[in-house]
This record gives C-alpha cells, structure tokens and sequence, in this order.
C-alpha cells in the first residue's frame, strides 16, 4: 500500500513516516528540505523522498502531482507553522502567513493531487483542536486558531466535494506534542501522537467522512 506525507522532514511529519514504514507501507515524503533523520530511513526499506516542494507555490504543487504515482492509497497533509501572538500584540503578516500555510496551502496542494488516490482511499489533514469554536476556553493564539479553524473548513468541503470519488476527508489533532513547533513542550512524544494518528486512518471508514478526531480516538467539536 502506498501513502504520501507532505511535511515529513521533522516532528509529526516524520513520527508518521516511521509508522508507515514501520507498518509495512511504501511512503512517499514530501518536504521543503530533506533533514538527516528522514534520509536515514531511506537505507532498507520503501522510502521515496521528494524534497524541495514548497507545497505554498503553484509550481511545486504542479511538480508534486507530476511526481505521484496514481493508485494511492492515502494521503496525509501535514505541513504546517505557528506564530505565538495575543490580543496586545498581533502581526497581520504573521496571521495571513498562518491562513496560506495551514489553510489555503492544503486546499491547493489536495485539489492537485486527489485524482491520484484510488477509490476508497483516504486523505488526512493534520489540523488542531486549537481550531474548535467550542473548545476555545483560553483566548489568544488568534492567528494559528483561525488557520486551523479555516482548515477544518476545508476539510469538511472536501469530504462533500469527494463523495462521488469515494474519497474519505478526515481532520486529525495530533494532540499536545513535544515538537520543535512547541518548544519542545507538550503531553505526549512524537511516537505516541503519530502511533495514535496512523490507528485513526486505519480505523476511519468512509461513512466517518469530513469528521474530526483527536489522537487519542476521541471525536472533537467544532
């Protein structure tokens, strides 16, 4: 079986690289700059790599659905950025650089390639519980909170636009991790968010479409 992982150079990205392979699927990882720890995994097993795709511009975008082989079977878009602000001091090109990055970027980059997942395959999209409406209780992060909301947007006008294909939409918080993305802070590792996250998309069916979970099995709200 055949998997691609866009933002698979570090942290969760290359948690779900190891547990596909780990697992016994071909992965195909896409990333902006190939980083030690992904070309390690190259030696032995089925690891393709495409580096220098910036999933934010319409020429890489072309490339990578170039690249693709057809038949694939899921496709998990996990490139994302965070940028710390607060209600005293926002930066609207930090905010508009959220938004392209983790909610337009995956639009694009999946309205490219879905033609190359087969029927009944799956497509992930890494998002946070950070973009629940319901969830919010603590204020702030405006930027990354409506990026991640905006996503989820996506993902459910997805699984509408895809039901005729039979492709499966699915919003997944990898929950609190100990990532360079938080500094290193967080509830859990990177091998238990990405261990929780690969059992989700196994377990998903097509009926669970445009539906959002948390690592740990739960379903979150909106």
């Amino acid at each position: 079986m055949k998997v691609v992982i866009i933002g698979a150079n570090r942290g969760i990205g290359l948690g779900l690289v190891k547990q596909y392979l780990r697992h016994g699927w071909e992965v195909i990882a896409v990333c902006r700059s190939e980083s030690e720890q992904l070309s390690s995994l190259q030696v032995d097993s089925e690891l393709t790599i495409l580096s220098g795709i910036d999933v934010t511009k319409e020429q890489d975008r072309q490339q990578l659905r170039e690249a693709l082989p057809s038949q694939i079977d899921q496709l998990i878009h996990n490139a994302g950025i965070l940028r710390r602000d607060s209600l005293r001091m926002i930066d609207e090109k930090a905010v508009i650089e959220q938004f392209i990055v983790n909610a337009l970027s995956p639009l694009q980059t999946i309205q490219q390639v879905y033609l190359k997942l087969k029927s009944g395959g799956k497509i992930g999209i890494i998002t946070s519980r950070m973009g629940s409406i319901e969830d919010n209780t603590s204020g702030g992060m405006y930027g990354y909170r409506m990026s991640k909301a905006a996503v989820n947007m996506v993902g459910k006008g997805l699984a509408e636009d895809l039901k005729d294909t039979q492709l499966g939409v699915y919003l997944l918080h990898p929950g609190y991790v100990q990532t360079d993305m938080t500094g290193g802070q967080g509830y859990i590792t990177v091998e238990q968010s990405s261990a929780g996250l690969y059992q989700k998309m196994q377990e998903l069916s097509f009926s669970q479409t445009g539906t959002f979970w948390h690592t740990d099995g739960t379903q979150l709200s909106w």
